[in-house]
């Protein structure tokens, strides 16, 4: 039986989908530079979690 190649990843339109929300959603108030910085913090203190307990502040500050 043959099947179809289908990619794991996401679609082309669901890729411009999301970018179209972000700029509305950045456009409209919901998402500003504050809340970029904390979850760009908070998704490095979760990979480099192992700093966090060495003491190392990984806050991004402006």
């Amino acid at each position: 039986m043959a099947y179809g190649f289908r990619s794991r990843g996401i679609s082309l339109i669901g890729l411009i989908y999301i970018i179209v929300g972000v700029f509305i959603a950045w456009d409209r108030g919901y998402i500003n530079v504050d809340l970029v910085r904390k979850f760009a913090s908070a998704l490095l203190a979760i990979f480099l979690w192992f700093l966090v307990l060495l003491g190392v502040d990984l806050h991004i500050h402006a």
